[in-house]
């Protein structure tokens, strides 16, 4: 979900429409087709950057339509994971979560498992971020302009292992994935971690860490957690609470009660917005 520059909602659907909301909606209106798994939208001005499965395009708005569709990025690596959530950092460049073709492996394209950088014209493609094997989530601090991410962990750890990850990105970080990976239990990074930046936050193990949003001050981020297809974990709203620095001071559940929760996002009002994959619902939480 993404805000556009006239105000109005806008929302990628898996089927590969991009559509317009409001409140209220009962059958949004679509404004674009044809993205292969649509699941990230970032505006820079009046142009509408959407990341699917295996390439990012870009659309212009122009009243209220979308047009002058260009592929920035195509035949991009893709397979257990794909191209996730897109955001234009403090410095105008796009930064596109790249998760992995398997759940625990030697790629074989450099690009995956990454955080991609590339200018909005599409030029300069470059991996800022190793070792994330689906960093689904990416948000831009308010006020200090730090990337950071949510991370899924790999699957073959039985069903208290590992952690999901809210990790800080900087250039050239690596987090460790295959060989490394979040405990949950111990609250450390376990395997070969030589070199492995630690995450800001450990998220409930095997939960499926989606999208993420900050509070306008910056002070807190939302984190959706999806949820497993059967099992205990996830379908909740977390808060985690930031320190001046960037550290993480604490964590806890917000708000209960979702299907799958996937894309979340803050309004000029400070309202939070989740939408809801299994219901087909965007959910807002209006602040006393």
């Amino acid at each position: 979900m993404a805000f556009g520059p006239d105000g109005r909602l806008y929302v990628a659907q898996e089927a590969g429409q991009i559509l317009v909301v409001g409140v209220g909606s009962t059958k949004p209106r679509v404004v674009a087709r044809g993205f292969p798994e649509a699941l990230g939208l970032a505006w820079k001005g009046a142009q509408l950057f959407v990341s699917s499965k295996g390439r990012l395009d870009r659309l212009t708005l122009v009243g209220k339509r979308l047009v002058n569709r260009k592929a920035l990025l195509k035949n991009l690596p893709n397979g257990r994971h794909q191209q996730d959530n897109v955001v234009v950092g403090r410095d105008g460049r796009l930064y596109l979560g790249n998760g992995s073709t398997c759940d625990a492996c030697v790629e074989k394209s450099r690009l995956s498992a990454t955080i991609l950088s590339v200018r909005p014209d599409g030029r300069d493609l470059e991996v800022f971020a190793t070792g994330l094997r689906n960093p689904y989530g990416l948000a831009v601090q308010p006020r200090t302009g730090r990337l950071y991410a949510t991370v899924n962990g790999r699957d073959d750890l039985g069903n208290s292992e590992p952690a999901e990850m809210l990790v800080r990105v900087e250039q050239g970080r690596d987090f460790g994935w295959p060989a490394c990976w979040p405990n949950f239990a111990e609250k450390r990074l376990t395997g070969s971690c030589s070199g492995v930046t630690p995450p800001v936050a450990y998220l409930e193990p095997r939960a499926g860490a989606g999208s993420l949003a900050f509070s306008r001050d910056g002070r807190a981020a939302y984190v959706a957690l999806w949820g497993q297809y059967f099992g205990p974990h996830g379908r909740t709203l977390v808060r985690v609470d930031f320190a001046p620095d960037g550290s993480a001071t604490g964590q806890r559940v917000f708000a209960r009660g979702f299907g799958h929760p996937l894309a979340v996002r803050v309004t000029p009002s400070g309202a939070i917005l989740v939408s809801d994959w299994e219901r087909g619902r965007i959910y807002r939480i209006r602040p006393r």
